[in-house]
């Protein structure tokens, strides 16, 4: 007996629909978060606070996410016994405290990297210059409490070279995650390096943690200072003093 194609054709047709249905289902079924997360392992993909998983997000993830995490937020506001039902301060907060994650003080966790055009160092620039004080906003990944500061990089231009406010533009985009200050600067290296290989790279962070001013030891005048050196200006001690030279003329300029 001949088979009937149609009846094939059919079936397929079937099993595409329910197949279909089932991932409509799915995405209803399991929270965003939790695809997210298996999308992630299945790829190998860290997820650590401080990385960039905006690769692995799909359209319609961060909106889900939002809605998600707003359900969160208004959980943990009823278990510190706060009326967010009868209480007029508070009945927006969730959905306020969701979009600041995932748009603002978070977005360089869920958003792609702005887009850094760079240029052919044609005239062979090799002098050393700095740019800043660039302001930094990040948040303690122990407390999720605000780090905020001011950022110095210097360059020795290698083959390319790349706008002066795309510098900014990237130090906002690696900061706005939950970091520890220390990291934070290696990976903001990392991206600089690898936007425009520049034959030495110099990074210097001054910020104030709210996890010490705020609580804990409530220490208001204490700050944090790192600095992450590479290329030239790490095989050059002149060079480095150069750097540190600069960023102290800027801050005194600043303060006159």
């Amino acid at each position: 007996m001949t088979p009937d194609p149609s009846a094939s054709d059919s079936a397929a047709i079937d099993s595409s629909v329910s197949n279909s249905l089932i991932s409509s289902l799915d995405a209803q079924v399991i929270p965003a978060s939790l695809r997210i997360r298996q999308r992630l392992e299945e790829a190998g993909v860290p997820f650590l606070a401080n990385d960039n998983i905006s690769d692995h997000l799909e359209e319609g993830d961060l909106d889900q996410l939002e809605s998600e995490v707003a359900d969160k937020v208004r959980d943990l506001l009823r278990s510190l016994v706060i009326d967010i039902d009868n209480d007029h301060n508070t009945q927006e907060t969730a959905e306020r405290v969701a979009r600041m994650y995932l748009h603002e003080v978070f977005k360089g966790r869920y958003h792609v990297q702005p887009k850094i055009a760079s240029f052919p160092n044609i005239k062979n620039l090799d002098e050393v210059y700095t740019v800043g004080p660039i302001s930094i906003r990040s948040a303690c990944s122990h407390h999720l409490v605000p780090i905020l500061g001011n950022c110095w990089i210097g360059i020795k231009p290698g083959e390319h070279v790349i706008g002066l406010s795309k510098f900014a533009r990237v130090a906002d985009w690696v900061f706005s995650r939950p970091h520890i200050q220390e990291e934070a600067v290696i990976i903001l290296a990392d991206e600089i390096e690898r936007l425009c290989k520049p034959k030495g790279l110099a990074i210097l962070v001054k910020a104030q943690h709210y996890c010490m001013k705020w609580r804990g030891v409530k220490e208001l005048q204490t700050s944090m200072i790192n600095s992450v050196v590479r290329g030239d200006f790490r095989k050059d001690p002149s060079l480095k003093a150069e750097f540190f030279e600069l960023v102290k003329q800027q801050q005194d300029l600043l303060s006159t």
